[in-house]
This record gives structure tokens, C-alpha cells and sequence, in this order.
């Protein structure tokens, strides 16, 4: 199993493992619950084990590595329940920083999410599971943004790093594509285009909640497989 490869640019080393480290686990390269291996981390990365421990420590506290006694550090595996509840909070958060991004959004957010939104609609087919979720954020960015409220802020993107452990299955699974489309043509056009609230916050919470009953579905699949 290899990955990506860390540069020794700029950016500090930390960061690059830790970004390394993220992007292995949504795109599956660790499986959930599977042991994350201080020196097969260092070997993979190329780094040493005070830089692999500061970066388990961090995803520990994003939810995406769990420690269990006598284990040690694990790729976190949500159960149905776990699921469930994550897209209960996310579904009201993401509805209420809809509503508040019709009302406070500035004109350049409003454009930004229209791109955003077009060029996901344009892409989506041909893009490969990773540059989803990187255009998925990138819309989240700018919702989140929009809705300048700094406590929502917090408190969804740590919530969103949880789901990436979900949002992979419900991405890839057969027919979500032009679903998530125009779901997230309906949160712009209301949100963005009208600046009618109460219809963003309902296209907000509609997305999520077809987004939990995908990634449930596909969850109870994968572990009864």
C-alpha cells in the first residue's frame, strides 16, 4: 500500500502528513477500523514518529482516528447510530446556515456559489472521487462563509469531517450524482439567486436528508458484506 508522497516545500511537514494522512483515509486507503501503525505510518510518509503522533492526535480530534485501549490509534467506524445521528445535526446546522446565507451573503459569495455549483454540474461525471468531495467542500466553504456566523462555522466543519468517513459512500453510489446536482442547484437558486430563506433552508435540509439515507443504506451494505 503506498501514498502520497510528502514534498518537503513551504508548508510545514506537519501539515503536508496530516493532509497526506486525511486524504488516505476518506479515499479508503485505511480501512474503518483498521490500526494505524506508528512505523509503518513514519516508513510510509517518510517522516518520524513526533510528527505522526501530533498528526493522529489532530484527526483524533477532527473524529476521523479513534484511540482504543490496548489498540492504540484506529481509522474511527461509525456505526448506523453514530450515522444517524451526525446527519440529525448536520441536516438542522446546514438548513440554518442556508437561511442565514440568503440573508447575509454578499454579491461575490452568491457568484462564487453559483460557480461552484456549475462547474460541479459540468465535472461531476468525469471526476474522479476526490475532486468531488474537494468541489463538495469548496461549495461548503462558501455557504459556510456566506452564513457569517462563526459558531455555526466551528461546529459544522467539524461535523462535515466526520461525515467525509460517509460521504465517500454516498458519492459513489449509483445514480447520487445528478441528485446531488440538483439538489445543490435548489439550495443556490434559493439561497443565492432569490435570497428567499425559508426556501434555503428547506433545500438545505432536503440535500442532507437524502444524503443520510444514501450513505445509511450504503453503510448497511458494507457491513453486512
Amino acid at each position: 500500500m503506498t501514498g502520497q508522497r510528502v514534498q518537503r516545500v513551504a508548508a510545514p511537514l506537519r501539515a503536508q502528513v496530516l493532509e497526506a494522512l486525511r486524504h488516505d483515509i476518506l479515499a479508503a486507503e485505511f480501512k474503518p477500523g483498521e490500526r494505524l501503525v506508528e512505523s509503518r505510518l513514519c516508513a510510509r510518509y517518510e517522516v518520524s514518529r513526533t510528527v505522526v503522533r501530533e498528526v493522529l492526535r489532530q484527526l483524533d480530534s477532527e473524529g476521523l482516528v479513534t484511540t482504543v485501549p490496548n489498540r492504540g490509534p484506529v481509522v474511527t467506524e461509525l456505526t448506523a447510530g453514530d450515522a444517524e445521528a451526525l446527519f440529525e445535526v448536520r441536516g438542522a446546522l446546514e438548513g440554518l446556515a442556508g437561511a442565514l446565507f440568503a440573508q447575509r451573503a454578499t454579491t461575490e459569495q452568491r457568484e462564487l456559489m453559483g460557480k461552484v455549483v456549475r462547474r460541479y454540474a459540468r465535472t461531476h461525471r468525469k471526476a474522479d472521487l476526490a475532486e468531488r468531495l474537494e468541489m463538495k467542500d469548496e461549495f461548503y466553504d462558501v455557504l459556510i462563509d456566506g452564513a457569517a456566523n462563526p459558531i455555526i462555522a466551528s461546529t459544522l466543519r467539524g461535523i462535515h469531517a466526520r461525515v467525509q468517513l460517509l460521504r465517500g459512500l454516498s458519492m459513489q453510489a449509483e445514480g447520487r450524482g445528478p441528485e446531488t446536482v440538483r439538489e445543490l442547484t435548489a439550495i443556490h437558486d434559493a439561497a443565492a439567486v432569490r435570497g428567499d430563506a425559508a426556501a434555503a433552508r428547506e433545500a438545505c435540509e432536503d440535500h442532507v436528508r437524502n444524503a443520510a439515507t444514501t450513505a445509511l443504506r450504503e453503510l448497511a451494505a458494507r457491513q453486512s458484506g
